[in-house]
């Protein structure tokens, strides 16, 4: 009933990834509008963008949206809002998270020298299909191999997940002390726009009501 009447090909699919419908500006602005629409105080949405946006630093794909509302919930910020900050995170940022994240982890373990960026991202597509394929055998006679799951944590996954907490914490700060101001004006600005029509719908009403109690009086 409300599957596409043409199903979308993996590789139209990916280029919607890539480049969102109406543009990535469009995209971003309608993000700000429901983020400014949220019912809650600035300071709670702030803290649900701050978590968001950390989150998008961490190595568990697939797992951000949960993240983000579980640390949400624990920072006592809008859920709503941090599943809308891990947009943060998108195919235009996500190079420039993972290059950083995993050169400043591999300084911070010590290792020899970080991965290329291009055989992080390989990296984490071998492990996936490794990790299908061992359990799926788990299921059948096939051997289990698990060569790249040791090298993948030891290369890439620790250090992306080491290195991206400072980054990510800072990210979120920095996302945290520019939202709550903007999002804090935007509501009193909203909450005074609100006033000013309620003032003037029943001054509107008022006249209307005067003006029908002289035309009785006159008859």
């Amino acid at each position: 009933m409300f599957k596409r009447r043409t199903p979308r090909s993996t590789l139209a699919a990916l280029g919607r990834w890539f480049w969102p419908r109406g543009g990535w500006l469009r995209a971003i602005l309608y993000m700000a509008y429901r983020l400014r629409r949220l019912p809650d105080p600035a300071y709670k949405i702030s803290r649900g963008i701050a978590a968001g946006v950390f989150v998008c630093f961490t190595p568990f794909f697939g797992l951000h949206f949960g993240i983000a509302a579980g640390l949400a919930w624990l920072m006592g910020g809008n859920i709503v809002a941090s599943l809308l900050a891990t947009f943060f995170g998108n195919p235009l940022t996500f190079p420039l998270i993972a290059g950083l994240s995993v050169e400043l982890g591999t300084r911070m373990l010590g290792l020899d020298r970080p991965m290329p960026l291009h055989q992080t991202f390989d990296a984490f597509s071998q492990v996936s299909v490794e990790l299908w394929w061992n359990l799926r055998a788990l299921l059948t006679p096939e051997v289990v191999h698990w060569e790249r799951m040791d090298e993948f944590f030891g290369r890439v996954f620790m250090p992306y997940l080491v290195g991206g907490l400072v980054p990510g914490v800072i990210a979120g700060v920095v996302a945290y002390m520019i939202s709550r101001p903007l999002i804090s004006a935007y509501q009193k600005a909203r909450i005074s726009r609100m006033k000013k029509r309620f003032v003037r719908r029943r001054m509107a009403a008022q006249r209307s009501t005067a003006q029908r109690i002289d035309e009785g009086n006159l008859s």
